[in-house]
Formats: C-alpha cells, structure tokens, sequence
C-alpha cells in the first residue's frame, strides 16, 4: 500500500531539507510524524521519523548538557542524590527547606523557582545532596534547559515528587514517561503534613548506615553509608585493604545480631544502625 503523503506533509518534509538547527529540525520532524498518514503502508516510514527523533534529542541533550553544566556546575555530593520536582506552586520549595539547610525563595507567584536550588539532607552524619529543580511543565523537553534538568533526574538515585492535584501529579508522570526517566519516586502530597519524611527518602535510597568502633571506645562518626544487603566483607574493603587481607572476626552491636557484641564473620549481612567492631591479625 502506497504511503500517498498529503499537502501538509509535503510541507513539513521540505521544511525539514532546509532546516539548519537541531530545534528546527526537531520541529519539523515532529509536523511530519503529526501529517503522515497513518495506514499498514506508512509503518516504515513512521518508524524511520521517530528513529530520527530520538537521534537528534539524544544529540540536542548531550549538547544542552555540556553547555549548562558548565554554566552551572552541579556536581554529584555525598552518598546519594534526590531530585525535588512537581508542577508550579506544588510545594517543592517548603519541602526542601524541611529537607536540609537550603533556603530557597517560597512564594505564592508560579515558577518562583528560576534554577536548580541545592541542599543537604543530615541523616545522623550521613550527606545527601537534594536538588529542586524548577517547575515541570507540558512539552518539558521544550523549556529553557529543560533536556538538561531531565539529565539531573536521570543522573538521581530518587525523585521526591510533590503534588496538590492528581492532575499536577499526572502531568509529572507523564512528562517522566515520555522523556524515559526511570529512578524511583517518592510521592509527597504537600497538602498533607509527613513528620517522617526523611525517614521515608531514607528507606527509598537502599542504603544502610554502619558505625565502626575500635576496641573499649565510642562508636567513630560519621557513619558509613552501605548498599542495603551490604557484609562485613564490604565494610571492611571500604575501610582499607588491610582490614580485608588481616581480618580475624568482627563483633557487632545493633539489630543484626541475636545479642549485642556477638562475634561473627566476613559474610555477615549488616542492617541499618549496626556498630562494627573489625579485628585483624597482628
């Protein structure tokens, strides 16, 4: 079956020759996937317009990239990073100075938030960098560095999502969807008040915090941040090499242990809260 492109198409495909920038092109190529007769004849042709159009944003991202994160220089900090994002006015300011130190500016005016505003979030000495990014819109990928805040959330281990409305809710989602961010998100109604919120962005994150003591002492601070699941055996090898190589038994207190100093091996599984006690040989 013949694709028989209409006028519009036509239009659209000639625009596309004569473009000169990745945006034109971009817009072009999206007026001939709109115009394209849509039948069994025009499969191939659809699949090669949208093949193109992945191409060309995955270029345009990168480029944005390069550009604005030389501009603004934000830097991956402590052990995790969590994005702030939600629609206009949907509370992502008032949640990131409940979060950590940052104080951005809270208004009731839309799109207070101009760029990327960066906090940390203290878990009992453990550092987790939280980013507001500004509001999400219809079309994201559109706005002014929009391509390269999705690159934020992409490059994020968790997107706390803050909402009023179902509708704000969906449209984040949507826009998530369409861009292909695929980090795990935290739903926070803003409308309703969540005392234990950090807790929560804490079990989200898969980590675990682990303190280590030497013999007859304290507890050392701060902690050290480990993957859920983590052993004794990845304690040690974050610590230095010679603890591996020298290790004789451990003895823990906290939850993961029947009584507190127990002595137990490499492979024992650690759980949020421990208190290593690492023994090698002499």
């Amino acid at each position: 079956m013949p694709v028989n492109p209409g006028i519009e198409y036509q239009k659209a495909e000639q625009e596309y020759l004569a473009a000169q920038t990745l945006d034109e092109k971009l817009t072009t190529l999206r007026k001939m996937l709109a115009t394209v007769p849509k039948h069994k004849g025009s499969e191939k042709l659809v699949a090669q317009i949208k093949q193109r159009i992945a191409k060309l944003r995955a270029l345009q991202e990168k480029q944005r990239s390069r550009k604005v994160g030389r501009q603004e220089g934000i830097r991956k900090e402590g052990v995790a990073r969590v994005c702030v994002i939600g629609a206009t006015n949907s509370g992502k300011s008032t949640l990131l100075s409940r979060l950590t130190n940052a104080r951005p500016l809270i208004s009731e005016f839309p799109f207070t938030t101009k760029k990327p505003e960066i906090g940390t979030l203290d878990n009992e000495g453990v550092k987790i960098q939280v980013i507001e990014l500004p509001a999400i819109v219809k079309n994201y990928d559109y706005t002014d560095k929009g391509l390269y805040y999705i690159s934020i959330m992409k490059e994020s281990n968790l997107l706390i999502i803050t909402y009023k409305t179902h509708e704000e809710l969906k449209l984040v989602h949507d826009e998530l969807k369409k861009e292909e961010v695929k980090v795990p998100c935290l739903e926070v109604n803003t409308l309703h008040t969540n005392t234990k919120i950090k807790d929560e962005v804490w079990k989200r994150l898969n980590l675990i915090k682990v303190y280590t003591k030497q013999p007859h002492r304290e507890k050392d601070f701060p902690p050290i941040a480990l993957p859920k699941g983590a052993t004794v055996k990845d304690l040690a090898s974050r610590i230095h090499k010679d603890f591996l190589r020298k290790f004789k038994f451990a003895r823990i207190y906290g939850p993961s242990v029947k009584f507190q100093g127990q002595q137990v091996g490499i492979s024992h599984r650690l759980e949020d809260g421990d208190v290593v006690e690492l023994n090698i040989e002499k």
